[in-house]
């Protein structure tokens, strides 16, 4: 099949950015969509002309790194699917197909169709983590945990971090995301003692990245890969203002707020 791709190129984060055309025939419709890119940069290392860059790295839908806006969609119109899962065969021979970087204020982008995805890491360290003993492995069953919290755990931590959920809301907010960080420990035992000041913390560091708020537009349910429901950002809220209520840091933050 042959296609004509419209890709974002740019050089850096201070350059100016274009959309560029290139002409791609030849394409095996079996191929995955990154595999597709790696035929057409081949094609331009050969011919002496900049590749383009692009994340990936597992290729099996598990890491999150492929994260690119394809015909207006994060990850291209396939429900459930990455970008390194999306494979040429869903598209048509003669297809004209557009693709861009995720767009949002706290993913910078670093180069062509990378951007810089950190401030999903400063969320993390803000608190999605659980206080553990070290030394030899505790037993896995020392705790019970009725199957139905064990899977909404599940579910929740189905999130792999690709940002999707911020590429597709009209408000970038990535509200999504952190709210199945927090919801996977809410469930569990284990993630009881930061409890009080988890989603606190995690919602803090959102906005202090430059995430919007959430406006329940649920685009980010409809993109991500991982299909999770926006029911775990009602986990969040919930969180949020038992942390607001239990904290003298919440309370603080309350009273500053004013009324509303």
């Amino acid at each position: 099949m042959n296609i004509t791709l419209h890709v974002w190129r740019q050089e850096n984060a201070a350059a100016e950015g274009r959309m560029v055309q290139f002409e791609v025939p030849g394409i095996n419709p079996d191929m995955s969509f990154l595999e597709m890119l790696d035929v057409l940069n081949e094609r331009l290392e050969q011919d002496g002309k900049e590749t383009i860059a692009f994340d990936h790295d597992c290729r099996e839908g598990v890491c999150g790194m492929c994260s690119l806006v394809i015909n207006g969609v994060p990850h291209g119109d396939q429900p459930g699917t990455t970008t390194c899962q999306l494979h040429m065969r869903h598209f048509k021979d003669g297809d004209s197909i557009w693709v861009e970087p995720w767009r949002a204020t706290a993913f910078p982008i670093l180069r062509d169709l990378m951007v810089d995805r950190a401030a999903f890491d400063r969320i993390q360290h803000a608190g999605g983590y659980i206080a553990v003993n070290t030394g030899a492995a505790r037993d896995a069953n020392e705790q019970p945990i009725a199957k139905g919290l064990a899977d909404a755990a599940f579910d929740a931590a189905a999130c792999i971090g690709c940002g999707a959920c911020v590429a597709a809301c009209p408000n970038a907010s990535a509200m999504l995301f952190v709210a199945a960080k927090v919801a996977q420990y809410t469930y569990l035992p284990q993630g009881q003692p930061e409890r009080a000041r988890r989603a606190l913390r995690m919602v803090q560091q959102h906005d202090a990245e430059g995430f919007g708020a959430c406006s329940n537009h649920r685009e980010c349910e409809a993109v991500c890969p991982k299909s999770i429901s926006t029911e775990v950002i009602a986990i969040l809220n919930r969180e949020y203002l038992r942390s607001a209520l239990l904290t003298n840091e919440g309370l603080a933050e309350a009273a500053e707020r004013g009324p509303g």
